[in-house]
């Protein structure tokens, strides 16, 4: 089964050096829907919170300040808590 890697707060150097600030920005309304990973997706969230539960899996709580990796192939749920942007790129 796929894992989604979340790493905590990075450093401003990590987020420099990924090119976080370049990347475009997603936002989503509270709301519930499911996702299918057909590629790896990295994201920075900014604001919101979401609860991404990976077919499966147990449910993972993503929040502001959190760099996360979806990898190719991840077949999740995701619960939109409060309102989400965040950056992404894909692989």
């Amino acid at each position: 089964m796929s894992q989604i890697i979340i790493e905590h707060k990075p450093s401003e150097e990590r987020l420099a050096e990924l090119g976080v600030a370049e990347w475009p920005i997603w936002e989503k309304e509270i709301s519930t829907f499911s996702i299918d990973f057909d590629e790896t997706e990295t994201a920075y969230v900014l604001e919101g919170e979401i609860i991404v539960t990976p077919v499966g899996g147990e449910p993972v709580q993503i929040l502001p300040g959190d760099l996360v990796v979806f990898p190719a192939g991840l077949d999740s749920h995701w619960e939109v808590v409060k309102p989400l942007r965040k950056h992404y790129s894909y692989d």
